[in-house]
């Protein structure tokens, strides 16, 4: 039997991390095994990995000789950084660095950076169409990401850079429909009349499986990903078929997300406006069919949503 190819999984008790933990995990007879990096492996979530066969490490993204340790005898490793965990697109971007050298000394052959568009290339700084935040990005948290890609390439790592996209898991939280006084459903979202592309956040796991499965073909190259492209009429009417009832479309206009309150309005005010302008780019750069090829159990969001029925039984 051919020993087993090592994936260190940076944020494995996350959402995308764990997603590609459990996909390799529950790939019997695979060519890869997990080890976890958690900089709390004691957690619930690091045990339960590690009682399905995991190793489990501890590392720290904000000091790369953690990292550097945790990845050292790896083949491969999938790395991806929590902007919303301090709002820092500094920081963020220091551990990217970290992540890149750590990746370099520990000579991974084949890394995954979950990373995101740098929308400055579609919106520069001086397009007033929506402001300009922290001084020197339009969407922090997708600015810094795409910025960050060049780390890699100076380091030398041999990279896939894996773009994602809105979670659907957000509808769990922070988007859910909601009940109105009259009674009625409400879905608002910031699209206009727009597609989003929207994804599981287990399936951008699952795709991260199918890029190490590929191997070498996809070293260097750019893989844009999502699970479905619909407008915010699509979206609210899969809800009304799920829930039995009507469920109405509200557009939220740019700058009443963007003056919502909540911590990191603003950005992400200008993320459904990017969105929402330039969805065609977007959505054109995620074909769903190239990226069935490399996960075929991509879900739609009607499955999805039929997965999570009982999360939403009560609105």
């Amino acid at each position: 039997m051919t020993e087993q190819k090592t994936i260190a999984v940076v944020g494995a008790t996350g959402a995308q991390g764990g997603g590609l933990a459990h996909a390799i995990l529950a790939d019997h007879g695979s060519e890869f095994t997990v080890r976890a990096l958690t900089r709390n492996p004691g957690s619930d979530k690091a045990q339960a990995l590690a009682r399905l066969g995991a190793e489990v490490v501890t590392a720290d993204l904000d000091d790369e000789a953690s990292v550097a340790k945790a990845l050292d005898g790896a083949y491969g490793a999938y790395f991806v950084t929590n902007f919303w965990e301090h709002g820092s697109p500094e920081r963020e971007y220091t551990q990217a660095r970290n992540l890149a050298q750590a990746a370099k000394t520990a000579g991974i052959e084949h890394a995954i950076w979950s990373t995101l568009e740098d929308t400055r290339k579609s919106v520069p700084l001086d397009d007033d169409r929506m402001p300009t935040l922290m001084g020197e990005y339009k969407v922090p948290h997708f600015d810094v990401k795409g910025e960050a890609n060049a780390l890699f390439v100076d380091a030398g790592v041999p990279t896939t850079f894996l773009q994602t996209t809105f979670y659907w898991d957000g509808f769990l939280s922070i988007f859910p429909p909601k009940r109105q006084e009259d009674g009625s459903l409400v879905l608002a979202m910031a699209m206009a009349d727009s597609k989003l592309a929207g994804i599981a956040s287990e399936d951008i796991g699952r795709t991260a499986h199918g890029i190490f499965k590929r191997g070498e073909a996809l070293v260097g190259e750019t893989v844009s990903i999502a699970g479905e492209h619909l407008t915010g009429a699509e979206y609210a009417a899969a809800f009304s078929q799920l829930l039995g009832e009507p469920v109405h479309y509200y557009p939220v206009p740019f700058e009443g997300l963007r003056s919502a309150g909540f911590p990191g309005a603003e950005d992400i005010g200008n993320m459904f406006q990017f969105y929402a302008e330039f969805d065609d780019e977007f959505t054109g750069r995620r074909d769903l069919a190239e990226v069935r090829k490399l996960n075929p159990q991509l879900k739609t969001f009607t499955a999805w949503l039929t997965e999570h029925k009982e999360a939403f039984a009560a609105l």
